[in-house]
């Protein structure tokens, strides 16, 4: 398994920066020229600002906010695993495995007594119960799940 990547300082941002992120965050489709108007500053400093953003990695896509029931997964959950073992290898062994297991939309590594919390879309509750036990509980490392069914997604705050 690579080693995590150091720490990060965050990228410096400004007044006009975080306007930016604001109004991209809201609607990443939005032209430039729509941007710079609403913002009130000339076309070339938002085409300029924009670019630099992404390039720091501030920005590091943009993408559509997809209706997951619209296209045949109405079913969310949110499934904890709890690993047995936390060598170095095994944990790797089942990035692996993770990266591939079909419907999994986010995939969190988290601290505390669960080892990973998996955000997934499914057809189907039977598509659920096999998500389960054919990708995650046959894995040699898994010694616990917990499927949690999501009842709504609402959205927070964020940071900006």
């Amino acid at each position: 398994m690579p080693a995590a990547p150091p720490p990060v300082d965050p990228a410096p941002l400004d007044a006009l920066d975080r306007r930016l992120l604001t109004e991209l965050a809201a609607d990443g489709r939005v032209t430039n020229a729509a941007l710079a108007k609403r913002l009130g500053i000339a076309e070339s400093t938002c085409l300029q600002r924009v670019r630099s953003l992404r390039e720091r990695g501030v920005v590091r896509g943009v993408h559509a906010d997809v209706d997951l029931a619209a296209l045949g997964f109405p079913i969310q959950a949110v499934i904890k695993v709890r690993l047995g073992s936390h060598n170095r290898d095994h944990v790797a062994s089942f990035h692996q495995v993770l990266a591939h297991v079909p419907g999994v939309l986010r995939i969190l590594h988290v601290g505390g007594e669960d080892d990973y919390l998996l955000h997934v879309a499914v057809s189907s509750t039977t598509q659920l119960r096999d998500l389960v036990l054919e990708h995650l509980n046959v894995h040699p490392v898994v010694r616990h799940t917990e499927t949690q069914l999501v009842f709504e997604e609402i959205p927070g705050a964020g940071v900006l």
